[in-house]
């Protein structure tokens, strides 16, 4: 905002989570914040300057979780709106030796057509680590992952632990097979 709308007061971090939920990031930048596709470029390139320098901390247990289910063969993988060279540093340079590296990363980079909400990332998953939709379960913390799960036909849980905002755990608790509260209780479920 200080480069693009230097004078605009910045939303909260709650009300990014909203608009994050709904309508989703981009159009939240298109429609409500009215950058042009110029701006766009400028906002990615922070936004890829930023990623690329600060590594963001994994909530605690997340890593030994997932490294715990990588041990008895289950396979992660991470679609996110960063770039996928960047998501897999910041899983290396987190790791703290768990090893915890995503099978698979569908990024930024892929384009419009392929991030979520759209089915890509989940269909393409499938396809390539040859699991049938009851094999897969889609955690995340916003419609946009729950949106993707659904249009792929598989399962979607929320990650809970991530913020408190009633209307999204009401829509995630409604949408979702589970609704994890703590990385411990995502845990428990991944690992029973």
């Amino acid at each position: 905002m200080e480069v693009l709308r230097p004078g605009h007061k910045p939303v909260d971090l709650e009300t990014w989570f909203r608009k994050n939920f709904d309508p989703g990031i981009l159009r939240f930048l298109v429609e409500e914040i009215g950058l042009s596709p110029e701006e766009l470029e400028v906002e990615h390139a922070i936004w890829r300057d930023f990623t690329a320098r600060h590594i963001p901390p994994f909530y605690p247990g997340f890593l030994e979780a997932l490294a715990a289910y990588q041990r008895r063969g289950g396979q992660v993988v991470v679609v996110s709106h960063s770039e996928e060279p960047v998501i897999r540093s910041h899983y290396e340079r987190a790791a703290n030796g768990l090893g915890v590296v995503p099978d698979l990363i569908f990024g930024w980079d892929l384009g419009p057509d392929r991030r979520k909400p759209s089915p890509y990332p989940v269909l393409e998953t499938m396809r390539q680590l040859g699991l049938a939709p009851r094999d897969v379960l889609v955690v995340d913390d916003l419609k946009p992952g729950i949106d993707m799960a659904k249009a792929a036909g598989v399962d979607a849980a929320a990650a809970g632990w991530s913020h408190r905002i009633p209307e999204i755990r009401a829509f995630m608790e409604q949408h979702c097979v589970a609704y994890f509260e703590t990385v411990a209780d995502f845990a428990a479920f991944v690992l029973a």
